[in-house]
């Protein structure tokens, strides 16, 4: 008997490990993207004081910068969150974008949050378009006879030279 008790201390134990490795598998993965915030530093960027040269090496190089317009640079953060079998949701973004004058001096610093994020659910049902509805062997077969056809002609071929066109007599 003392064997049987043994056989069923062992099947608890597999099988609490089996749970614990299920649940272990179904936990979230946390991931940050993007420039490292450090408040000190994003702090010390002074509208009037810094430049271009300044905030670069205080900040380093940003995310991105503006392309047309103000001068605009963009440090953004992004932490996120994705669950099993799923994509990745942003939970929290932070985008530090400092403008500069014409003279490469610091206008302002603006800070954003995810306020100013959209979430798009795409509709899937079909896209309504122009034209007709064909069917699949009119889409496969439908452009038989057009290949090489003149523009004009309606498909029926010709376009032998001396005909009443604009080059022709």
């Amino acid at each position: 008997m003392r064997g049987n008790g043994w056989i069923k201390g062992l099947r608890a134990a597999s099988a609490l490990g089996a749970l614990a490795l299920m649940v272990g598998g179904c936990a979230s993965i946390k991931d940050h993207r993007g420039y490292l915030i450090d408040p000190a530093l994003t702090g010390s960027v002074q509208p009037g004081i810094d430049n271009r040269t300044s905030v670069e090496r205080a900040l380093g190089q940003p995310t991105f910068k503006s392309e047309f317009g103000k001068q605009i640079w963009y440090y953004v953060s992004i932490d996120t969150k994705q669950r099993p079998f799923k994509r990745p949701q942003a939970k929290t973004q932070n985008v530090l974008m400092v403008n500069f004058d014409e003279k490469g001096n610091v206008a302002s610093v603006e800070r954003r949050g995810m306020e100013k994020v959209v979430t798009l659910n795409p509709d899937s049902h079909k896209t309504p378009t122009l034209g007709r509805n064909r069917s699949f062997f009119e889409d496969l077969f439908g452009n038989i006879g057009s290949v090489g056809a003149i523009p004009g002609q309606g498909g029926q071929g010709g376009g032998a030279p001396g005909g009443s066109g604009p080059n022709g007599s």
